[in-house]
Parts: structure tokens; sequence; C-alpha cells
């Protein structure tokens, strides 16, 4: 394949795992160069020396394979444990907000639930200065709930076009995964943008909430507060660094009357390894601390304090938006999990409804970058005929995350996922996100109903072709 991914590396080449002597290349500084010579064309290779690190910025990035799965090279300097510490001493008041994957992923390290890792976790963090511990499994049901409205919207308007596919309708393509989002504005840009979902991840959802809504029913003014969550990737540090996802307070009684300041919704992400880290850091037994009550007002936990939330370990996103299309559109009920076939591998399959023999609803699931190009690739030439896809740049979908904890000695990352993926739901009770008492609240409070001027102001966002700064063009000769 012609097109460029990165100087050393072409589509075709790319592997999913990215090895751990890949590095993401911003400088020309301490490459390999090749030599040849008509009278010696074998190939020979000398170094130079590299002088200083090279500082990556979020604009330097190219999109290369380091940031499309795991980002593992690719570090931005105020996302690291060493800043939240910092600003633990500075007095701020910290929310600490906790993805379900990472507790997954520390679940399976400690050998305990999901549920005992929620509660120590809450034990461990207000220990060390962090005020609340909250659960993006609640934002998440936002998403979904964003999500299902955007999806009919489109799909009514597909079929008001003769049933020919209205471009920047359909197929609906998810939004949460920034590294697939990285890559579409990179390398894709106009021509991909338009069929990406517009809804917010769950961790800018979380985000949003926190820093425009929660902190006026605690009591403490935005710029007060510091935003930590908890996640399976690095490319979430990415997001979290985005333009879009920074506002500026409204005048308000607290400043006078002034233009408040500018306020980042995610202001830190801690991966999954790097919250181990921190607990080895403090240097605690983490299997003998006591287990404390979760924080219920961003937390789904039912009265018998069990979590709640939907299946799918990469947010349930084609199987919540499937579920409620059938119902909405068709009156058909889809009870229990969604039935996906695997069409090329286990990392893709897909999902139909049928009615009366015509197929209706079709959705895939898409992980990995080997099926995401195929996608990409019917979508680009108007054949795809799917109407949703969830798509996620990682094979085996955000479990396996480059931000995870990694296998212990003997163990395989096989061997791991399928642990993780059996954890995944343990305590977990399957609800309705439409039900949810929380996020039903919120919308009553603040964001009024699904697909609202608010809910479009506060939980969606727009997406960009990324033109790349001289640095990264002089990379690419």
């Amino acid at each position: 394949m012609s097109e460029k991914f990165s100087p050393t590396l072409r589509i075709g080449d790319l592997s999913d795992f990215i090895a751990p002597s890949q590095t993401c290349v911003v400088s020309r500084k301490g490459l390999k160069t090749i030599n040849r010579t008509p009278d010696k064309p074998e190939v020979s290779t000398s170094y130079k020396q590299q002088t200083e690190p090279v500082k990556i910025s979020l604009k330097d990035c190219l999109a290369c394979s380091g940031c499309i799965t795991s980002a593992e090279t690719v570090m931005l300097e105020k996302q690291s444990l060493d800043e939240f510490l910092a600003n633990i001493d500075k007095g701020k008041t910290i929310i600490v907000s906790l993805s379900p994957q990472s507790r997954a992923s520390l679940a399976v390290h400690f050998g305990i639930s999901p549920l005992q890792v929620f509660k120590k976790l809450t034990t461990f963090l207000k220990s060390i200065g962090v005020k609340t511990v909250y659960d993006t499994s609640f934002s998440r049901d936002i998403t979904l709930i964003e999500s299902c409205n955007e999806f009919i919207s489109r799909y009514k308007q597909s079929q008001a076009t003769n049933d020919e596919r209205s471009k920047s309708s359909l197929p609906m393509l998810s939004s949460a995964c920034p590294g697939w989002i990285c890559y579409a504005e990179k390398q894709l840009g106009s021509y991909i943008l338009p069929y990406v979902s517009s809804v917010k991840s769950p961790q800018q959802t979380i985000g949003a909430t926190i820093k425009r809504h929660i902190c006026h029913k605690i009591g403490v003014r935005p710029d007060e507060i510091y935003h930590v969550t908890v996640m399976p990737c690095y490319d979430k540090k990415l997001e979290a660094a985005r333009d879009d996802f920074v506002f500026q307070v409204e005048s308000e009684e607290e400043y006078q009357g002034n233009a408040g300041p500018i306020i980042t919704e995610v202001d830190s992400v801690l991966t999954s390894g790097e919250l181990l880290d921190l607990i080895k850091l403090k240097g605690v037994d983490f299997l003998t601390l006591e287990e404390s009550p979760l924080d219920r007002m961003l937390t789904n936990v039912n009265e018998e304090g069990q979590l709640y939330g939907v299946s799918g370990s990469s947010g349930g996103y084609a199987e919540t938006v499937f579920k409620y299309a059938a119902k909405t559109l068709f009156g058909r009920e889809v009870e229990g999990p969604l039935d996906f076939r695997s069409i090329r591998n286990s990392d893709f399959r897909e999902a139909t409804l049928k009615v009366d023999g015509k197929t209706m609803l079709k959705f895939a699931l898409c992980y990995g970058f080997q099926n995401l190009q195929n996608i990409v690739r019917k979508v680009k030439m108007q054949k795809c005929d799917y109407h949703f896809v969830e798509v996620m740049a990682c094979p085996s979908g955000c479990l396996n995350g480059g931000g995870q904890i990694k296998p212990k000695p003997g163990n395989s990352p096989r061997d791991l996922i399928k642990s993780l993926e059996t954890v995944y739901m343990e305590n977990v009770v399957i609800a309705d996100p439409f039900v949810n008492p929380l996020v039903r609240t919120l919308y009553e409070e603040w964001l009024e109903q699904p697909g609202s001027e608010k809910a479009r102001k506060h939980m969606h966002t727009e997406y960009h072709p990324v033109v790349k700064t001289i640095t990264a063009e002089l990379s690419n000769w």
C-alpha cells in the first residue's frame, strides 16, 4: 500500500501490537541510517548519536503506530504521578474517576473482585488526600443514551433520502477510542469524520459533568478541582489534552461578574499500571486495606452495594444502540446478550435484525487496526453496509489497552485477556442506562433530555482534520 503511516512504516507492515523497542518518530536524531553503494548492494547501518531526549507535543504527534494502539511512547509532561501528587500538596480538591477496565486489571493482578478493588482504592486514595472517587460506568451510561439518540436521528435521516445513505448519516462510527480518533483526524481527514459520532467519551463526559455541574452541588469552584481519571489506555492522555475539552467559566457570583478562568475537563490521566506504581510507591499492602463505602453521587452502585452497568468490555456501544434501535424503530425487544457472529476473526463480529426477512439493522464490532482498515476502506468507497460500527484500535478492545497492568511472569498476554474478560463483569448487575437513577437525575437537574441543546453543548464535541506541523511534515521526508 502506498499510504504513508510513519517515516519507517506503511499500513501494510503494521502489527496491532507494539514492540517495546518501537519509538515515536519526531526527530531524525538517533535514527538508523541505511547506506547502499553500487559496489556494495548489501545494507550497512550506522547510528547518529542522540544528544537529548525528544519531547513530543500533541500537535507534533504523527498518529503513527505508537498511539494508534497503545501510545506507550507518547507521554505528556502534565499526565504523570508527580503532577498528581504535586496537586494534592497544593491543597486542591482532588477527584478521581475510575474506569471499569482499570478495576478489572487491578482485580486480576491482586486476585480479588472488582468491587473489592473499588472499595480498597477508595480507602487508599482518600488516605493520600483525594476527596472523592467516582465511577466512569456512570458517565458511560450518559454516552450510551446520547449515542442511542444520535443513531436514531441518523437512521431517520438516511431513510428520508429514499434509502440511499446520505453522506455523514450512516454508518455511524463510535468515538470513544482516542487512538482511533487520533488516526481518523490525522490520516483520514474530512472523508471519514462526518461518520464519526459526536458524543464525547465516558472520560470527557464525567469531566464535563464534574467541572460544569457537580462542582456547584458540592460548593467548590471548578478551578479549585483537580480531576484525574484512571484509564486502561495511554491515548486517554492525548484525549484529555485536546483543545476541544477546555472551556472558560461564564460570569458567576464567585468571580464577581467577571469571566472565569480557563478550565480543563480532565486535568490528568493515570493508567492502570501507573495507579499500581502509586500503590507500590506508597508502600501499601493493598490486600490488607479496609474497604470503604463507595461515593454514590456519580457511581453506579445500588442499595444492595452491587455495581451495575452494561455488558461489553469496551463500553457496550453496539449492543446498547442495537437493542434501543430495534425497539424504537421496529418495536422488537431483544432479550439477553446480543449474538455477535465472528466474520474474519474474534475481533470483527456482526449482528443483524431482520424484519419480515429483510435486514433492517446491521451492526459490527471492529477491534484492532487491521480490521479497522477494512471498515475505513469500505466507507471511503461508499460500500459499507453497516449501520453502526463500534470501533476500538486495540485488539480485544479496551481491556487490552496499553496502559493495563502487564502479565505476571509465566502468564501470556492471551491468558491475561481471558482472565480480564471473566473478571470484568464480576459483581456487575446488567441495567438499562435509560433507567439509571443517577443519570435521570442529571438530565432533570441539568441536561433536560437526550439530544437537547444543553446535552449537545456539554456531552458532544467535534472532530477536525489535523494539519501536521512543519516538524511532523519534515519527519515524513
